[in-house]
């Protein structure tokens, strides 16, 4: 049915498949076939901000791959997932209270930085509650840390990625997952419902622009790596590719952890299933 400006509501077949086919190519996600009109919602905007007149002429335009900032803009919207502080908690308590005290004592002081992974970090509150809980662990040891701690945080979306690297959030962002004691204690409030991280959270924090699907060798190893609520967007070889992946960029010995309802996808055979009651984590072999 066409609208009043003679515009579709919704993809034809043809274009649908050509769209899927782009968005899998481009960033691993995998549609399903009665996704036309979730995407057709998303992606409403961007015609009417690129001036094109049919779904049909958004898939040439992405085809053509002229324009960058329309493709980066496509992915964004098809990629923006849920984010907020603290996500499932387990992992940032693991991190504070058994892995950070593990790896500070004496034997290891002359091993290096640790270095932490935030990967599909979105617009950062995976990074930055990262950070924060180091900073807890330094507060609780009443010192400097006997090794530093090195935060990695990427994602596909350039837009996402600005929004992180800026570390500020309006008051819808910030009390979701925060107490108030952490946002007094991370934050500074420079204007009217906006909130910035300060320099003691943000400095140990290095944002790039990285697709899961690229190699991972500019990256270099991690002893832990946050992969988190990202697998269950992509089909069974490319999870199994990514997982190895991420075996390969990490130190022997070195934890993963998933999203509470994503599972290893054929990479078993890499990892070590721990249990944290609550929560499990992946320790590479």
């Amino acid at each position: 049915m066409s609208n009043a400006a003679g515009k579709r509501d919704n993809f034809d077949q043809a274009e649908f498949d050509h769209f899927r086919q782009f968005l899998q190519d481009a960033c691993g996600i995998a549609l399903g076939d009665n996704k036309q009109y979730l995407v057709s919602n998303r992606i409403r905007r961007l015609l009417e901000e690129y001036q094109l007149s049919s779904f049909s002429d958004l898939v040439r335009a992405l085809k053509q791959n002229t324009n960058r900032r329309l493709k980066e803009q496509v992915i964004d919207v098809m990629t923006t997932n849920e984010t907020f502080w603290f996500r499932d908690i387990y992992p940032f308590e693991y991190l504070r209270n058994t892995l950070l005290p593990s790896w500070m004592q004496t034997e290891h002081r002359m091993a290096g930085p640790i270095r932490i992974w935030s990967a599909a970090c979105s617009s950062g509150q995976e990074p930055y509650s990262i950070s924060m809980m180091v900073e807890e662990f330094r507060r609780q040891r009443m010192g400097a840390l006997a090794r530093p701690v090195q935060i990695v945080g990427t994602d596909l979306s350039s837009i996402v990625l600005d929004q992180a690297k800026r570390g500020e959030y309006d008051r819808l962002s910030v009390v979701r997952g925060l107490s108030t004691e952490r946002l007094e204690r991370y934050f500074d409030n420079p204007r009217e419902n906006v909130w910035r991280v300060k320099p003691l959270v943000r400095d140990r924090i290095e944002f790039k622009a990285w697709n899961l699907l690229d190699s991972y060798a500019g990256l270099g190893k991690f002893d832990i790596v946050f992969c988190r609520n990202v697998l269950i967007y992509f089909n069974a070889d490319l999870k199994r590719r990514i997982l190895e992946k991420i075996h390969g960029s990490l130190k022997p010995g070195g934890i993963l952890f998933l999203g509470s309802s994503e599972g290893l996808a054929g990479a078993s055979h890499l990892f070590e299933m721990v249990r944290c009651d609550p929560g499990i984590l992946y320790r590479a072999k």
